[in-house]
């Protein structure tokens, strides 16, 4: 009896011991975090002004043979991925001296990718059969109307050509002859315009609203064919605005007549960390899930400095095309994740308004710019703490347009971050900024090398990241670490990053805290203003919340809209249409989690 005691107490003790093994060793999925980490490549135009900056835009993403390839305006080349989550970048043998312009790429039953996006508007359409190696063919005619275009070719192979960039024009669509070098046939259609009295997301300006520019601009037609029905997509107001998003009108044919969609935009990211959703394209993994890509504003040093993202993209039982955009600049499981695709992880954002010290300061700013050459600029005079160290906040005050630039761009330099309180860390992401970079087309070579090191207490530290070796251009690095470390302090130590300058627009840290998620919203409210397009929204503060969460849409299990914002208890937006019947619901979030949603309210 005693010794069968024993028997059942070792393995009683075994699988406990396992069991802790396990959870010491837990499973980390595989992540990303937008803005997508890549290699962006820096700008050449604005440089005869001396303008130095990095940037992503208009992405053209086309799956191949199993395999992915994406197409960026301006990047002297393009980029190819196995799972949407790691892109490695391809330098072509043949392509445009100035780098392609708001490009369409189409894969043609997997026999042929066609191409277009020539920056001077017409040109010949290329092909290959093998993107990798990067050798590319011209048809034998000259094409016009090929910048900011869509090339679609449908089943039964008739190809068309979608295009329009303008504050005045509609977009418009022509037949193509594939078979016969992509010559025209037939007449030029237009299809739609913005209608801006009715659809507030259309209207220009940051927040949709300008002094005096009305007008927004519609560009970057894409389309997507789902269940026999043609979803035409376009991009409104402006690419430097955060409220850059896509819309669809949905046809039974290629030639329409096509029909707003009316839970538009599909595809809209207004707040948070990066904003900005427009002049995207979706894309069909090879399981079948959708996701759209699409840019982000960043709009610091020029108003085409952007970045891109992915979302995932859906169809509901209606027929309507939506992206989920919720937290959608916190990590994110990865495309290949078995339930949850591009759903977020539940890692909260640790490091929001830590205190942080720095080793240096040559100069901190708040810069931003909706016009090129007029700028938004204001210098942070740099503060001491009661230690007489040197600190910053602009670089955990979730903006990527407020900066910082260490007086030396060596291995003498570091960032430390005190959080609030301390959490387990799951990953990071360092936002570099682009500080009279001086350069200024695509360059080989770059390399960001860096340490982080992570600390409970202040005094002893942990190295938990190492690229201080790193061949890796990483200006929006995401680092997802092995296994999550206990910390209350992170510490950034340079070795050498590209340009000039060392400069950081945000550390991010992530994770799990150990309090409590905060409590649900009270006493929210939504206006709808004389003009329909516009609402006012207010709530009481929840203690401990970082910031709150508003969702909405035309149903109410349809609030597929969301707009993350901080330290504030009231909002204002003019992005609703008119003539729609909004549902609302808010809820609150800090490191901890996320608390429960509101009751949805009904604004008609």
């Amino acid at each position: 009896m005693n010794n069968m005691i024993g028997i059942k107490q070792y393995i009683l003790g075994a699988i406990l011991m396992c069991s802790g093994v396990l959870k010491a060793q837990e499973s980390m999925p595989e992540t990303y975090c937008n803005p997508l980490d890549i290699d962006y490549t820096y700008m050449v135009y604005n440089s005869s002004k001396n303008i130095s900056y990095r940037s992503g835009a208009d992405p053209a993403v086309i799956e191949y043979r199993g395999e992915y390839f994406m197409f960026v305006t301006r990047s002297f080349g393009y980029w190819h991925s196995t799972d949407l989550v790691h892109w490695e970048f391809i330098k072509p043998k043949q392509w445009y001296f100035e780098g392609s312009n708001a490009p369409t790429a189409f894969n043609y039953k997997d026999s042929l990718v066609y191409f277009a996006g020539d920056p001077a508007g017409y040109g010949s359409i290329i092909y290959t059969d093998d993107p990798k190696k990067g050798e590319w063919q011209p048809v034998a005619s000259i094409s016009n109307n090929i910048q900011d275009s869509e090339l679609f070719i449908d089943d039964d192979g008739k190809t068309y050509l979608y295009w329009g960039s303008s504050n005045v024009h509609p977009l418009k669509v022509k037949m193509l002859d594939k078979n016969d070098r992509f010559l025209e046939t037939g007449d030029q259609k237009e299809l739609f315009n913005l209608v801006e009295e009715e659809h507030g997301w259309e209207r220009f300006g940051e927040n949709n609203f300008h002094p005096t520019l009305k007008e927004g601009y519609m560009e970057g037609a894409s389309m997507t064919k789902h269940n026999g029905k043609y979803y035409l997509q376009y991009a409104a107001p402006g690419t430097q605005f955060n409220v850059y998003a896509d819309g669809a009108y949905v046809g039974e044919t290629p030639l329409g007549p096509f029909k707003y969609m009316k839970n538009n935009p599909m595809s809209f990211k207004p707040g948070g960390f990066t904003n900005g959703a427009g002049h995207g394209i979706t894309v069909k993994q090879t399981n079948g899930q959708y996701w759209h890509f699409s840019t982000m504003a960043l709009a610091s040093n020029s108003h085409w400095e952007r970045r891109l993202a992915m979302f995932p993209t859906y169809f509901d039982e209606d027929g309507l095309m939506y992206s989920n955009t919720s937290y959608g600049d916190y990590p994110l499981f990865a495309p290949d994740h078995p339930s949850k695709p591009g759903e977020h992880t539940g890692w909260m954002l640790l490091s929001y308004q830590a205190k942080t010290t720095v080793s240096t300061s040559k100069v901190q700013v708040r810069k931003s710019t909706s016009t090129d050459g007029e700028f938004d600029i204001e210098e942070i005079e740099a503060g001491r703490d009661t230690h007489n160290n040197i600190i910053t906040e602009l670089l955990t005050d979730e903006s990527p347009k407020s900066y910082w630039v260490a007086e030396s761009n060596n291995a003498e330099q570091w960032v430390e971050l005190e959080m609030k309180s301390p959490g387990d860390i799951y990953a990071l992401q360092l936002n570099f900024h682009d500080h009279e970079a001086g350069i200024y087309t695509r360059t080989e070579g770059l390399k960001h090398q860096f340490t982080i090191e992570t600390s409970e207490d202040g005094k002893n530290w942990e190295l938990i990241v190492d690229r201080s070796n790193s061949q890796k251009d990483a200006p929006n690095a995401y680092l997802r670490l092995d296994k999550p470390v206990k910390a209350k302090y992170v510490r950034y130590r340079n070795v050498k990053v590209p340009g000039n300058n060392l400069a950081l627009s945000e550390i991010r840290v992530f994770g799990k805290g150990y309090g409590a998620a905060p409590k649900k919203v009270k006493d929210f409210k939504v206006d709808r203003e004389d003009d329909r397009r516009d609402a006012s929204l207010s709530w009481k503060k929840v203690v401990g919340a970082q910031g709150y969460n508003i969702r909405w849409g035309i149903a109410p299990d349809k609030l597929y809209h969301s707009w993350l914002v901080y330290g504030k208890t009231d909002h204002f937006m003019r992005n609703l249409d008119r003539d729609t019947k909004y549902f609302f619901s808010i809820e609150s979030f800090n490191e901890n989690g996320i608390s429960e949603k509101t009751q949805i309210i009904t604004v008609e």
